[in-house]
């Protein structure tokens, strides 16, 4: 009888949301800490297009340390009792590094060359709706990359079997491509509204949103593409 309390800590409501905000803002300080050298290095950049290959350079930390949250915030506990996000943190992180740059590196260099042609479009002579062209397949290769990061921070496929799979679901989970847009809208409008801080603030909720959106992408990963 004496142990029933003890087994009962941690596990109620308001333990549960004192979990889940405990390990935010652990996932968020790990995020920020491990992406640090590049997003300093981003701030000290003037908005001038030339230094666009220098940003994405700045921003390459970025996605192993997005991958790490999403791998910790995925196996996070919901009881106050059994909290372990910075362990479960460095965890993900060493498990996804390399996996997560050998997807990151390319999308960045091809978003890269994507803004660098829209930011000098007028010198290539091309006609107006290839600009317009140009942005929808930035904003898809986007999309394409939120569904890549969900695959290789979960599951340990090879790189190029995680970007066919990340292409095959942008369409046929059209609900979580939609997720990601909107999120994708909800950083940008951020950014743009208020200060380019503000979103890496927020990332560790806006990649809980993100994992919350692709449950039935990885329930399907599981599924039938795992033993």
């Amino acid at each position: 009888m004496s142990g029933a309390p003890s087994a009962a800590f941690g596990a109620g409501p308001l333990s549960r949301a004192a979990a889940l905000v405990h390990t935010l803002v652990t996932v968020e300080a790990l995020l920020l800490l491990t992406a640090a050298p590049g997003l300093a290095g981003l701030l000290l950049l003037g908005p001038d297009p030339s230094n666009l290959p220098l940003a994405a350079l700045c921003l390459l930390p970025l996605g192993p340390a997005a991958s790490a949250a999403v791998y910790a915030l995925h196996h996070r506990s919901g009881d106050l009792t059994e909290l372990h996000p910075a362990r479960t943190f460095r965890r993900g992180w060493r498990l996804n590094a390399v996996p997560a740059l050998k997807l990151w590196t390319p999308l960045l260099g091809w978003l890269t060359l994507i803004a660098f042609t829209l930011t000098h479009f007028s010198a290539t002579g091309l006609p107006g709706w290839w600009a317009a062209l140009l942005a929808l397949t930035g904003a898809g290769s986007l999309l394409w990359g939120a569904h890549a990061l969900l695959l290789t921070s979960l599951f340990t496929f090879r790189a190029r079997d995680t970007a066919r799979l990340a292409a095959w679901f942008l369409l046929r989970h059209g609900r979580t491509t939609l997720a990601a847009l909107s999120l994708l809208v909800l950083a940008a409008a951020l950014t743009a509204l208020l200060t380019e801080v503000l979103p890496a603030l927020l990332a560790a909720p806006l990649l809980l949103s993100l994992l919350h959106a692709g449950r039935p992408v990885l329930a399907e990963t599981e599924k039938e593409f795992t033993a």
